[in-house]
């Protein structure tokens, strides 16, 4: 399949980027290209900024509940189109249709939070003192940036981009270099939608946009998610810049495996967790703690395993320097002394030979010093360290420098949380391999998984996207006059 050239979004028209540079798009699946793009330059963003500014002022003076009725068309049009964006993500990201089909149903949840936003956003009033009132309202920040990365080309945009437009906001969106093509359907479907020109806007680019986005003096904020390197890089230009930035990084996620889980439960969802899309999310189960005797456990886990097929119930990886790297992952664990279980290395799918294909792999007796057990592969690789005690478990899991997700399979409730209340982690779960929150709580880790207050989703996210505004008024003049009036 081949797509159309991806172009910018402004002022609701798609246009060029100005540069000469261009960038092409290919499908991890088969190595075909699928499209192709114009880098951007400064003067591309200038005039998105320009444009979104006034748009901004505008949209910022309707109500709560009239921006709303935006998102409730949207999130229709994001369901009559669900198969259509499914086809876009299965081709240019390379996870399976039921993979993608459950990122446009995460779309979708995240619209209907929006809808909801007039609920939550209502502001507070009160009788401070005799004929005294202070009441509190919220306002949009501005224009707010969002830097998104390949492995949710919708969803993770959707943390943002309906939040932040429902809540007054103008909007830019720079998609991943890897997958941009599945945005350029969502500004379709926005301005579709009824979406006002201006609100809505793509800039397509590569590092340098990224810095012009951190540099800009007219974006007032900024969301980033990616790898912690980038995380902390785009965190400090663009707060040094004055700009409100919330940086997401990398993870390194750990389950701690008790002997009275229920069997097969746990295998079945840490062997999902692992290699659902790929490994590549930063909620993926990573390092896999086996407290005691767990080998029964393990047996079944190794089962689940081995029922997974490249191509059919195991997507792509993004690119193969992507497979490169995860494959050498697994030689180093090797050659150190770990025992390849399920080894995925070499995988070639029949009819597919140039797609950047990782088999599912599971690596037993890793220690806990090993690069494959402390830094993230970003793979379909689970790396199991054995240890004799639940606080050794703990200890390693908080001597990770990533705080995403740690999650603990055990039947007993009482040592479920004293694992969730000594994990150092922002999102925890028992019985979950997967322990993302769902709205209205909000998405976001510890430690150097993450940059800035708050979350990047649900009522936390109100906090960012907007500025409080207080107000003290006094209409009575015989009310007296005190301290507080």
């Amino acid at each position: 399949m081949v797509f159309d050239e991806v172009k910018n979004y402004s002022k609701g028209e798609f246009k060029t980027g100005s540069s000469s540079i261009i960038h092409t798009i290919i499908s991890p699946l088969d190595g075909n290209k699928l499209s192709h793009f114009n880098e951007s330059t400064m003067d591309d963003l200038n005039e998105i900024v320009i444009f979104a500014k006034k748009a901004q002022k505008t949209w910022q003076k309707v109500t709560m509940k009239e921006r709303a009725q935006v998102f409730y068309k949207y999130k229709q049009l994001l369901e009559k189109n669900s198969a259509e964006l499914t086809e876009i993500i299965y081709q240019e990201n390379g996870k399976i249709h039921g993979e993608a089909k459950a990122e446009i149903d995460k779309a979708i949840e995240l619209t209907e939070f929006a809808c909801s936003l007039p609920q939550f956003v209502n502001g507070e009033n009160m009788e401070v003192s005799k004929g005294v009132y202070c009441s509190s309202t919220r306002i949009p920040v501005g224009i707010v940036a969002s830097i998104v990365p390949f492995n949710f080309p919708v969803m993770v945009p959707h943390w943002t981009i309906v939040n932040a437009i429902a809540l007054g906001n103008a909007f830019i969106l720079k998609p991943s270099e890897s997958v941009p093509i599945s945005s350029q359907f969502t500004a379709r479907l926005l301005k579709e939608a009824g979406l006002p020109d201006g609100l809505f806007n793509i800039i397509n680019g590569t590092q340098s946009t990224v810095e012009n986005i951190c540099d800009h003096p007219g974006i007032d904020a900024v969301t980033f998610v990616g790898s912690t390197k980038v995380a902390k890089i785009v965190y400090q230009r663009a707060s040094h810049n004055l700009k409100q930035v919330l940086a997401l990084g990398g993870a390194k996620n750990h389950i701690i495996l008790l002997p009275d889980a229920h069997p097969e439960m746990a295998s079945s969802n840490i062997v999902a967790s692992m290699s659902g899309c790929s490994g590549q999310r930063c909620m993926a189960a990573a390092t896999l703690i086996a407290v005691g005797d767990c080998d029964a456990i393990l047996e079944k886990l190794i089962g689940e395993a081995n029922k997974i097929q490249c191509g059919s119930t195991l997507g792509s990886v993004i690119s193969k320097a992507a497979k490169e790297r995860i494959e050498n992952f697994i030689t180093e664990a090797e050659q150190q002394g770990a025992k390849i279980i399920l080894d995925g290395r070499n995988t070639i799918v029949p009819g597919k030979e140039n797609g950047f294909y990782v088999g599912s792999t599971l690596i037993d007796y890793a220690t806990a010093d090993m690069r494959i057990a402390k830094e993230e592969v970003f793979g379909p690789v689970l790396a199991i360290v054995r240890v004799k005690t639940i606080d050794e478990a703990l200890a390693i899991e908080n001597a990770n420098p990533y705080g995403n997700a740690c999650s603990v399979f055990t039947q007993s409730g009482g040592l479920a949380n004293y694992v969730t209340e000594n994990a150092s982690a922002g999102m925890c779960g028992v019985n979950i391999g997967v322990p993302v929150p769902r709205e209205p709580f909000g998405f976001g880790g510890w430690n150097e998984s993450r940059f800035g207050s708050g979350d990047i989703t649900g009522k936390s996210s109100i906090g960012f996207f907007t500025k409080e505004k207080k107000t003290t008024t006094k209409w009575n003049p015989e009310a007296g006059t005190n301290w507080m009036s």
